[in-house]
């Protein structure tokens, strides 16, 4: 992963000195660097981890990164973990073309590798994420997003990437077959899910000097993320009438309410058992491949995706 950071801030460099002040605040601001790391686990899991594995994984935060430049705009959000977001600092135009920046200079370091399965890989990932953000744009205000839908939503917006990470782990490697491509596919897909879901509980009942972000964003935006949707049809009239008014509204008048409700219906322990599920799910996806470090790994980071408060 140090080199991995080495080739992000190198690739990430340019002439325009405005693009490197945003790119550093963000990617200086290092997340968790889940996605990269994935690229590296299932590649280590295949054989070995080489110079095109960290080009990959560079690339997949590049466009991460861009989604959190993107997404921080239409959101309006003035805090990205703990820090003001490049939008609140920079403002709204800056940032988006930033955002812009990063994913063609992805592309770009897609095109060195030649790697035409690579490139249909990614390209088709991107065409899904942000397909994934106009289908939560679409269900913003919604209170009668089913749990089908949303979870539709997670997997274009979210799980895609992690899915395309870990599967291109085995699209480079040596020792790879048709079968383990898809089971790492399958194994980043149930992790992205399961990391989703949680994040989605901790914006209601996490520490906020943890997460790093206010808490109830989600609900006063107007999303309706799965446990404010579960507490609605679990609750009594009154507090359901509650609930979609506050979805429907957007704003915090209601968040102490809606809070109220989510604690009395257990809807954080519901979500969180439908995360457990995906992370088991991931966990068998690779229960074929032999036993290593990298996949102790893997199996490490699926208790973390479920149990973390961050």
């Amino acid at each position: 992963m140090q080199v991995v950071n080495t080739v992000i801030r190198n690739s990430l460099h340019s002439e325009v000195s405005l693009i490197n002040t945003i790119g550093e605040h963000i990617i200086g601001n290092a997340g968790k660097r889940l996605r990269p790391a994935l690229v590296l686990l299932s590649s280590g899991l295949l054989g070995s981890v080489s110079s095109q594995q960290h080009q990959i994984a560079a690339i997949i935060e590049f466009i991460h990164t861009a989604t959190l430049l993107h997404d921080d705009v239409v959101d309006e959000s003035e805090l990205r973990r703990g820090k003001s977001t490049a939008n609140h600092i920079f403002g709204n135009a800056a940032s988006v073309l930033v955002g812009d920046f990063l994913y063609s200079r992805a592309f770009q370091m897609m095109v060195a590798i030649k790697n035409m399965r690579v490139m249909d890989i990614l390209s088709e990932a991107t065409n899904i994420i942000a397909e994934g953000e106009v289908l939560q744009l679409l269900n913003l205000h919604n209170a009668d997003v089913s749990e089908a839908a949303y979870l539709k939503v997670i997997h274009y917006k979210t799980a895609k990437l992690f899915e395309a990470a870990a599967r291109l782990g085995a699209v480079i490697s040596e020792d790879n077959n048709s079968s383990d491509e898809e089971n790492l596919a399958l194994y980043g897909m149930h992790l992205g899910t399961a990391f989703q879901l949680v994040d989605d509980v901790l914006d209601i009942n996490g520490d906020a000097e943890k997460t790093g972000k206010n808490l109830g964003d989600d609900l006063t935006e107007g999303k309706p993320t799965l446990p404010i949707l579960y507490a609605m049809h679990q609750s009594d009239a009154k507090q359901a009438a509650v609930i979609r008014q506050a979805i429907e509204q957007g704003g915090d008048n209601d968040i102490p309410a809606v809070l109220a409700a989510v604690a009395a219906t257990n809807a954080c322990e519901y979500v969180l058992s439908i995360a457990k599920k995906e992370a088991d799910a991931a966990c068998a996806a690779i229960e074929g491949f032999a036993d290593s470090e990298y996949k102790t790994a893997m199996i490490q980071l699926t208790e973390f995706s479920v149990s973390r408060q961050f």
